[in-house]
């Protein structure tokens, strides 16, 4: 779930347990707002904290590659990560 879809989650549960006043004998529609709500944030949260692993918010870094030739001829690509 991507921090898009967090919020929207969020913001449907938020009407619902706010905006909707319907009453059912079936379910609460308000305990289904909160429920999406929570649901909504904690996506939000972890998808903060993957793109902070990936990179986003100065939690990674940058990646370079540079082609390197060795003594003995052989070409290899190696990595390079730098910090901000």
């Amino acid at each position: 779930m991507g921090v898009g879809a967090s919020l929207v989650l969020f913001a449907i549960g938020a009407i619902m347990r706010f905006a909707i006043s319907v009453s059912s004998s079936h379910f609460n529609v308000e305990t289904i707002g909160v429920i999406l709500m929570i649901v909504g944030a904690v996506g939000f949260v972890v998808s903060l904290f993957f793109w902070s692993t990936w990179g986003g918010f100065g939690g990674g870094g940058y990646r370079r590659q540079r082609t390197v030739t060795g003594s003995d001829g052989v070409t290899r690509r190696e990595d390079i990560y730098e910090r901000p």
